[in-house]
């Protein structure tokens, strides 16, 4: 921590310039630049990068980069600017690829189930659109589904967070004994430990459905994050990966 690092520096502008413009703009830019789910007609593929670049709210915005200044400014240091980029933008894709992934097993799962109580394809198709249906599917598919499935396909990932846990990951592995505290719980906690703890609770939030943390939280997105982060990290520790210095 400390010095602002030349990348770290350029994400948080481009991260304020998106969250400006959008401000500005409105939610068209949202609709293009946030991570859809890929059925919906919303949907593109550069999504998975530039979703990193969009919040939901200043506070949204305030925690993700001081954390990407936090955690970030030792890595950028340690690895230097290219590597970090690559890291950051790698455990960013992954986390999005990965959230992704879980979101279509659940949409399918639900999707199933419909079809399997005679619900046709055209009718879901309007329950995905308006969240009109007729009321007597719910004798046999409890009101929770269908606000879920509606959810997962209308709801976009916004965030920088995927990629910021994928590097707390790398500066847990790196700077294992450094002490960090919660705001609810000021007790300096080794790095080794609180972050562990801190993907544990999303990875519980996640398979759940109960947030610890509030709700409209994209939990699989961090989990998703750290997996890619912890993968690389082992990887680079094995194979002294450091072309991109």
């Amino acid at each position: 921590m400390g010095k602002l690092t030349d990348a770290i520096k350029h994400l948080i502008i481009l991260n304020v310039i998106f969250f400006a413009a959008t401000s500005f703009i409105g939610p068209s830019l949202s609709n293009w630049f946030a991570l859809y789910f890929p059925e919906n007609e919303n949907f593109g593929f550069w999504q998975f990068v530039t979703h990193m670049f969009m919040h939901g709210g200043f506070m949204h915005i305030l925690f993700n980069m001081y954390a990407l200044w936090a955690f970030g400014s030792p890595l950028e240091q340690m690895w230097g600017r290219n590597k970090f980029l690559f890291f950051y933008f790698s455990a960013g894709i992954g986390a999005g690829l990965i959230y992704t992934a879980v979101n279509y097993f659940q949409f399918n799962s639900v999707y199933n189930e419909l079809i399997s109580a005679g619900m046709q394809a055209s009718d879901i198709q309007t329950l995905l659109e308006t969240r009109s249906y007729n009321s007597r599917i719910l004798d046999v598919i409890p009101e929770k589904k269908l606000a879920e499935i509606y959810q997962i396909y209308n709801t976009p990932a916004v965030g920088a967070s995927g990629a910021i846990y994928g590097v707390l990951v790398a500066f847990g592995m790196s700077f294992p004994n450094a002490k960090l505290a919660l705001i609810f719980l000021p007790v300096p906690i080794a790095a080794k430990y609180f972050i562990p703890v801190l993907i544990g609770l999303d990875l519980f939030s996640g398979v759940t459905g109960f947030s610890i943390f509030g709700g409209g939280i994209a939990h699989f997105a961090h989990v998703g994050g750290a997996i890619i982060g912890f993968i690389m990290m082992k990887y680079w520790q094995k194979n002294q990966f450091s072309r991109w210095n």
